[in-house]
């Protein structure tokens, strides 16, 4: 990459380029129904941004319970993703404009590859992502550095090279630990105090300010 080629922008998935935080809630509240006991929709948010089963598994009573829970969140995740799951107003148009200037796009995400290549597909952003890095593609997760590296080198892409965008403070600290720029987007999960103390370097209400402020970075 010379000087002026321009940076890589890496996305977080869910709650940073999809609005899907509230379908996420409904499929934990289906898991744990009949259960006796369920997260609130605080501390599931709390965690949002780690693979979901070590999320299910810091709320069940036995280790042996944790597939079984992950099995219902999936099964419900499968019936109603198509009817639940939408890009947030705008973050199809920023990406398409993103991608029209030359930078390199790619996803960085809790979610299983499978899942997110569902969830990019049905959203119309798939054709547009350079790189998708899901829970299962390298050893670590969010908060680990590790997704945001593996992400950067299918980019071709060095840590200051780049920005992250993400809605949990995961994928911030992820960014950081990475070299990499952060910003927290605030129609996700969580609020902007969270977002800063992780390290965010600015908080954006939505996407829409994003093409300016890549064509910045890379100056």
């Amino acid at each position: 990459m010379s000087a002026r080629d321009p940076i890589a922008i890496l996305f977080d998935l869910d709650g940073t380029l999809v609005d899907t935080v509230p379908f996420i809630l409904a499929s934990v509240r289906h898991a744990f129904e009949g259960y006796g006991r369920c997260p609130t929709d605080a501390q599931w948010i709390a965690g949002i941004g780690t693979p979901l089963r070590a999320q299910v598994a810091s709320f069940v009573r036995r280790p042996e319970d944790v597939d079984p829970l992950v099995a219902r969140y999936r099964e419900f995740w499968v019936e109603n993703h198509d009817r639940m799951t939408r890009a947030f107003p705008g973050a199809l148009q920023v990406v398409e404009s993103l991608a029209a200037g030359g930078h390199p796009i790619g996803v960085v995400t809790a979610k299983t590859e499978e899942g997110a290549l569902r969830t990019l597909r049905h959203t119309g952003l798939l054709r547009y992502m350079q790189a998708i890095v899901g829970a299962d593609t390298c050893a670590r997760c969010k908060p680990d550095p590790e997704p945001v590296h593996v992400a950067l080198a299918r980019l071709e892409r060095t840590p200051t090279q780049a920005i992250l965008v993400g809605d949990s403070p995961h994928d911030i600290a992820a960014a950081r630990a990475a070299g990499v720029r952060a910003y927290g987007v605030l129609h996700g999960a969580c609020d902007g105090p969270r977002l800063l103390a992780a390290g965010a370097l600015a908080l954006l209400e939505d996407l829409a300010p994003l093409p300016a402020l890549a064509a910045a970075a890379g100056h």
